[in-house]
């Protein structure tokens, strides 16, 4: 039902010349009252239809890439234990020490941050920014035993979350097929579609009659129906979610949403990190102590236990000052539940904390955009949460198979069946098709990708449903 694959032309209903022959009403069935929705279903079935065959082979790609990405986080861990876990000792040494043996290991570039073991048994992260040879949106992370401060390897890391290579690639080829900006286009058109054909198809289900909707004791393209209708109801929720946070950080829905973010005063908030003096003096001097670059004034370990003071617990990053006037910032990174977000900013001539952002001040928007991507991304609730991305991307990938094989099972011998016939805009009121048009323009402005390719197929079908007309083959309200 939800998905693109809800192209089935039948997705629940016949054409609007009359219901085939698997999905005739059974005599013991009692007949449907018509109601206020009824002259909208045949326009939905047909936007259902053609939304699932054009956007079923990007949601299928999207599919099973976000399948896999699901299930790079424990792959992950397995691929680079030896880098990210380590045995338990007695004591940690201090992060500056621990900075310092990455340093004599990997000189070339500067700390752009440092991640201290969070737990017992894991490694400190020291992230170089500007080593040559890595991509300049990356870092080199170097892996450092909190112990012993032998350096375990170094890796490329991308992102918030600290994604290692293999997570990294697979992340890139969901988001954008390896392809850059120009590829995420993709993607956007992907989950900007995905939310229609999920809603359409969801309100074509429930408005079968129940009998309809079984599956037991059927064959043919009723059943298959019956599998599609009765996987995509329970998988709705979850795709309409996927849609929409996955639109928060798209191209252009993504800027529109910021936009709209930052006019009602909920964008996401940062913590001041310019202290208005000048402490150049200080970092050659703590240099020697502090772990080479990444050593200003007090240094790193009295920053980190000024963070702690604040309550400020693991995992944190500290990030060094980023000129001669700037503070360091100290920010939690956990981002599953609950999540801790706050971030300190504090003076590297003096130690002391000169500004406190926390995540429970953070506006509702910004903390349900943070909620809603982490979710999306499978860190906020840990395996938990990446299993159920894994069945959502799985019923996807049935639901498209399915919708194809309704269509082809329409047909005669070996072809696809007639596609939903066109005109049943004229079927809706005006008082229901004027307002709904209103809505779908808007919401067509701040969601491109959905509203440019809508344009573009109504001007094709005008043009093909006039050609028909003018040859005397006109279809409108009849099986073509």
């Amino acid at each position: 039902m939800t998905t693109a694959s809800s192209t089935s032309p039948t997705s629940g209903s016949a054409p609007a010349g009359g219901p085939s022959s698997d999905e005739a009403p059974q005599q013991s069935a009692p007949v449907p009252t018509p109601g206020t929705w009824a002259p909208l279903r045949p326009l939905i079935l047909r936007l259902h239809f053609y939304a699932g065959v054009f956007v079923a082979p990007f949601l299928l790609v999207a599919a099973v890439t976000g399948f896999l990405y699901a299930g790079a986080f424990q792959a992950e861990k397995l691929v680079y234990a030896h880098e990210m876990t380590v045995s338990v000792g007695e004591t940690k040494l201090p992060v500056s020490e621990q900075v310092a043996a990455a340093r004599k290991a990997h000189p070339g570039g500067t700390v752009s941050a440092v991640r201290p073991s969070p737990e017992a048994d894991a490694t400190t992260r020291v992230l170089l920014s500007g080593v040559e040879g890595v991509d300049p949106n990356h870092t080199l992370a170097v892996f450092v035993d909190p112990y012993t401060g032998k350096v375990r390897g170094a890796l490329e890391q991308y992102g918030a979350t600290g994604a290692l290579p293999l997570r990294t690639w697979i992340d890139e080829f969901h988001r954008d097929l390896h392809l850059g900006e120009t590829g995420r286009l993709y993607s956007e058109f992907a989950a900007s579609w995905l939310w229609v054909i999920a809603g359409g198809g969801l309100v074509l289900w429930f408005s079968r009659r129940r009998a309809r909707r079984t599956v037991r004791g059927t064959s043919g393209r009723r059943r298959t129906l019956g599998l599609h209708g009765s996987v995509g109801a329970w998988a709705a929720v979850g795709f309409l979610f996927l849609s929409a946070t996955g639109l928060t950080w798209s191209t252009y829905a993504g800027a529109n949403i910021d936009e709209l973010r930052t006019s009602l005063g909920h964008s996401t908030p940062s913590v001041s990190a310019t202290t208005g003096g000048d402490h150049s003096g200080h970092g050659a001097a703590a240099g020697a102590d502090s772990g080479g670059d990444a050593g200003h004034g007090v240094g790193l370990d009295k920053v980190l236990a000024a963070a702690r003071a604040e309550g400020l617990g693991d995992p944190v990053e500290i990030v060094p000052p980023a000129d001669a006037s700037s503070a360091y910032v100290v920010k939690q990174v956990q981002r599953s539940w609950p999540e801790k977000q706050d971030s300190v900013a504090i003076d590297p001539a003096t130690g002391e904390v000169t500004d406190v952002l926390r995540f429970a001040d953070y506006p509702l928007l910004a903390k349900l955009t943070r909620w809603g991507i982490d979710l999306h991304t499978g860190v906020l609730f840990g395996l938990v949460n990446q299993i159920a991305l894994m069945l959502l991307a799985l019923s996807l990938v049935l639901l498209i198979v399915w919708g194809y094989r309704m269509w082809w099972q329409r047909g005669r011998g070996s072809a696809f069946g007639r596609p939903v016939p066109r005109g049943a805009w004229q079927q809706v009121p005006p008082q229901i098709l004027v307002p709904l048009a209103a809505v779908v323009a808007v919401v067509g402005y701040f969601v491109p990708l959905l509203g440019i390719p809508l344009v573009a197929f109504v001007v094709l079908d005008m043009i093909l449903g006039e050609i028909a007309y003018r040859r005397g083959r006109r279809t409108y309200g009849k099986a073509a």
